[in-house]
């Protein structure tokens, strides 16, 4: 399609809808454009496309698209079904905007009602697109079914190519003498991996250790992905195309072989591992006054769970007995955590108060319990570790000027911070600081400031104000951690772009910054690309949560819950339980009617009622279909 010249020219995405029309959502961030059904010209939903405006009926609200610059939608999950004599496959993603025509040769076995993914193979103009079933995933009420269809929508992959596996196939179980030479060895060390009770690769490890200054040493050593994971192989490509884990309550979708992550790259306890080591000297402030970065060998002393840490802090007399030769590093780790977190603290690093839960199933994927995370003294020591280490990366590689892929957290928009403004002004409270050039410091600051049942609702109003955090080529600081400069190099394992920082700081540590010309023209490309694919695995992670929620929900049918409003729209109220359940509470069984949706002050307002964020309400368990969850006021 011949691309018209027309000052009136637009570009953006579109959002469709099933009835056939959409919208261009533009990206110049101007006002959404109505594209009628016969403007849309093979356009799906998601479709990167031109549009000129049109001018019709809705005057300049209105547009044609006269291009497609990218498709959106080779594969399509859906159901099938029979129509005449041939089939049809409606998408599971109603803004698709279509459903997709499947000639009776193409349906490879599919059967009426099952969940399928269809191939799209051809566009017709004023017509559905045409395509072939590729796969048969079940039916919707097969076990596993619910789960897989999300994996096949948000473009992920289970098992790994054949090339993968046949390059996994050589690397080595242990690490060799001869791997060993030239680097630092850290193996007469105690360092010790902290980690969750069912964690199975362990890819960060800790050490510290009191300075003759009465400051501290602190080592982070992180797995040597890159040494076994190198630039152009298969391994690296297919890495590179997951971009990350995927973590689901009932699997894993890991980014590396289950050879490399629990294997040779996972730092086992007794067992040497190569290492890239962070080794930072830290003041009784807090301050890191001086590091170094070096490729290591290590071999880990103990391999320590989250729970046990925390109770040996607390006292518990078995466990200090049991680990009586690491208590004092641990003691020392806890009053150095400490320190980290007060100076974080201090420069305006925002703490937001949202609740976080686990959900725990059963062998057959159902759903058993949903609880809340417990966020313990060690998980504290950990996070201010790694933080520590990935800003020290950050600022180093800054000053080094090196291509580098940053983890970018921007101020948060104008227009955001007004209506953030305007919905604490309604609650009666003020906000001391430059509405225009907002600082962290200014928001953590009046977070902090609050209590009681106001906190809640005012943190998720705060967080729904920030900007989404993304890999970046240039440092830009990070907003919510109050960093100058961020990146992420503690999970190579389980991220591409930490990853890659690793092979450009070995390059270095090996070539000086000479090495850093090979890099100059990728890092933008890997940025752009891991971005991308971190929204799709969170799409994929919050999609999956929400259905296994809904599926604890499902023998609930009638049962009382006191919740807490979480979201307000036009057409009802959303209503968090204390599990971190979600469902919906439409308009139309509210008491009363006549009710007007006020988004800027996130309410719900009748002549005779008012809902509103965070007011707490008792429901009623009302349905639940696919992954949605339905309340009633009780």
């Amino acid at each position: 399609m011949k691309k018209e010249q027309n000052k009136n020219t637009l570009t953006g995405k579109i959002d469709a809808s099933s009835k056939g029309f959409g919208f261009l959502v533009r990206d110049d961030g101007g006002e959404d454009l109505f594209i009628p059904a016969r403007d849309m010209n093979t356009a799906l939903g998601g479709d990167r496309v031109v549009c000129v405006r049109t001018g019709r009926n809705r005057g300049a609200g209105e547009a044609r698209v006269v291009e497609i610059t990218e498709r959106a939608n080779k594969n399509v999950v859906g159901v099938y079904r029979r129509e005449g004599g041939a089939g049809v496959v409606t998408p599971d993603n109603a803004r698709l905007g279509s459903d997709i025509y499947i000639k009776n040769d193409g349906k490879n076995g599919a059967r009426d009602g099952q969940k399928v993914v269809a191939e799209i193979v051809a566009y017709v103009q004023g017509r559905r697109p045409e395509g072939v079933v590729a796969e048969v995933l079940g039916y919707p009420d097969d076990t596993g079914v619910d789960v897989l269809s999300i994996i096949r929508s948000c473009d992920l992959h289970e098992a790994f190519p054949r090339g993968v596996t046949e390059e996994c196939a050589v690397v080595p179980e242990f690490v060799p003498a001869q791997k060993t030479a030239g680097r630092k060895d850290y193996r007469d060390e105690c360092i010790v991996t902290i980690d969750g009770d069912d964690s199975r690769d362990f890819d960060d490890a800790v050490t510290v250790r009191r300075t003759d200054d009465g400051g501290f040493r602190l080592g982070v050593h992180i797995a040597d992905v890159a040494e076994y994971v190198r630039h152009g192989t298969k391994l690296d490509k297919e890495a590179y195309a997951r971009g990350t884990s995927v973590y689901f309550p009932d699997r894993v979708l890991p980014m590396l072989p289950e050879k490399l992550s629990n294997g040779i790259c996972s730092l086992n306890e007794g067992e040497d591992r190569l290492t890239l080591s962070v080794i930072m000297y830290i003041d009784n402030l807090g301050n890191i006054v001086r590091h170094k970065i070096r490729e290591g060998v290590i071999r880990s002393a103990a391999r320590l769970t989250y729970s046990n840490v925390a109770k040996i802090l607390e006292g518990d007399e078995t466990l200090r007995a049991r680990y009586a030769a690491i208590v004092p590093m641990l003691e020392d780790m806890k009053v150095l955590a400490a320190l980290l977190r007060n100076k974080r603290t201090a420069r305006g690093n925002i703490e937001f108060d949202i609740p976080e839960c686990k959900v725990v199933v059963d062998e057959n994927g159902h759903t058993v319990d949903v609880v809340k995370y417990e966020q313990l003294i060690s998980h504290k020591i950990i996070e201010e570790f790694m933080l520590a280490c990935n800003e020290t990366v950050a600022e180093r590689f800054v000053r080094e000027k090196a291509p580098f892929v940053f983890r970018a957290h921007a101020a948060p928009p104008a227009e955001k911070v007004q209506t953030f403004m305007g919905f604490i002004s309604a609650l009666g409270l003020s906000y001391r600081g430059n509405v225009n050039a907002p600082q962290s410091v200014d928001f953590a600051r009046f977070l902090a400031s609050l209590d009681g049942s106001v906190a809640g609702v005012v943190n998720r109003v705060a967080l729904r104000s920030m900007s989404k955090a993304a890999y970046e080529p240039k440092n830009a600081g990070h907003f919510g951690l109050a960093a100058p400069y961020y990146c992420h190099f503690t999970s190579p394992i389980r991220r591409y772009p930490d990853l890659m920082i690793h092979r450009i700081i070995k390059d270095y540590l090996h070539n000086g910054d000479k090495a850093f010309k090979k890099y100059a023209n990728v890092v933008a490309e890997v940025s752009k690309h891991c971005s991308e694919r971190e929204k799709s695995a969170e799409a994929a992670e919050r999609k999956v949560d929400d259905l296994k929620k809904a599926d604890y929900m499902r023998d609930k049918i009638g049962a009382q819950y006191d919740g807490v409003i979480s979201g307000v729209t036009e057409w009802g109220v959303f209503v968090e339980l204390s599990n971190t359940v979600e469902g919906l509470v439409r308009t139309e069984n509210l008491p009363g009617d006549g009710y007007v949706f006020n988004a800027d002050l996130f309410r719900l307002d009748s002549p005779r009622h008012t809902f509103k964020l965070g007011d707490a309400v008792r429901i009623q368990v009302a349905g639940v279909s696919g992954d949605r969850v339905s309340f009633t006021l009780a």
